[in-house]
């Protein structure tokens, strides 16, 4: 008899605990990043990147958000927005954390961040905090962006940088200081631009991308010399500095 209400006392006080964890959960706001990108291809400095700010900022979810038309340099060559998000869904799968959203490259027109967070917001509800991660670099110029007076309203912006780069000469003194974080990832010195560029050289992929990448890539031939499968952009560059190269985030944040 002792002994039963005793386990029954103690069922109560599991039930008062997990309880408490889904008050507790229920209390918090949502945590969502935001990593746009060409992502052609998505690499391990993609993955790393979002993984170390998840971490830094207990996020709930890092969603991956592949653009639709980025604005590029004249005679770029990208990857079309179908198989660029393929890969990505791909490369993110072994994650439960990460998701890929469609909003950009479902999107007409060319892509700008504020659209696409008005877009995830607007998906998701209002009961969330977002978090938009790029490269460090890319924000010296965020008041130039379109829409770039509602974009700290949007969300935090976390600008990544591999450790020992330096920003000395960027400014970044115009930016609030609450809603901007500078982070240092671990030097993985892995570009989209390298990537391609080994592919149309015979070399290979294994461990700089994803292994289902590796594979999505040479089934479609993609980045081969003979590549016809691809969009050939004029536009200038991007607001964020986005090609598909270097100054992706989880890069080394140079411009290319």
């Amino acid at each position: 008899m002792t002994q039963g209400r005793s386990e029954s006392a103690s069922d109560d006080e599991e039930a008062g605990l997990n309880l408490g964890l889904v008050r507790a959960n229920t209390w918090r706001r949502y945590r969502l990043g935001v990593m746009g990108g060409t992502f052609d291809p998505i690499h391990h400095g993609h993955l790393v990147a979002a993984s170390e700010v998840a971490a830094r900022f207990d996020l709930d979810e890092v969603v991956f958000v592949p653009t639709g038309v980025p604005w590029q340099k004249a005679g770029r060559r990208v990857s079309k927005g179908e198989d660029r998000y393929l890969m990505t869904v791909v490369a993110t799968a072994s994650n439960p954390r990460f998701t890929v959203s469609r909003v950009d490259i479902d999107r007409k027109g060319n892509t700008y961040t504020v659209d696409t967070l008005k877009d995830i917001r607007r998906e998701r509800g209002g009961n969330l905090d977002l978090y938009f991660i790029t490269g460090a670099d890319a924000l010296a110029s965020i008041l130039t962006w379109r829409g770039a007076s509602e974009l700290f309203d949007l969300a935090h912006f976390v600008g990544v940088t591999r450790p020992g780069v330096n920003l000395g000469q960027r400014d970044f003194s115009h930016l609030p200081s609450d809603k901007v974080t500078f982070l240092e990832v671990p030097a993985l010195a892995i570009s989209s631009t390298e990537c391609r560029n080994r592919v149309a050289e015979g070399l290979p992929l294994w461990y700089l991308v994803p292994d289902g990448v590796v594979q999505y890539v040479a089934k479609r031939g993609l980045y081969d010399a003979n590549d016809g499968d691809v969009l050939v952009l004029d536009e200038p560059v991007d607001e964020r500095g986005y090609t598909t190269g270097t100054d992706e985030p989880g890069s080394d944040g140079s411009n290319s």
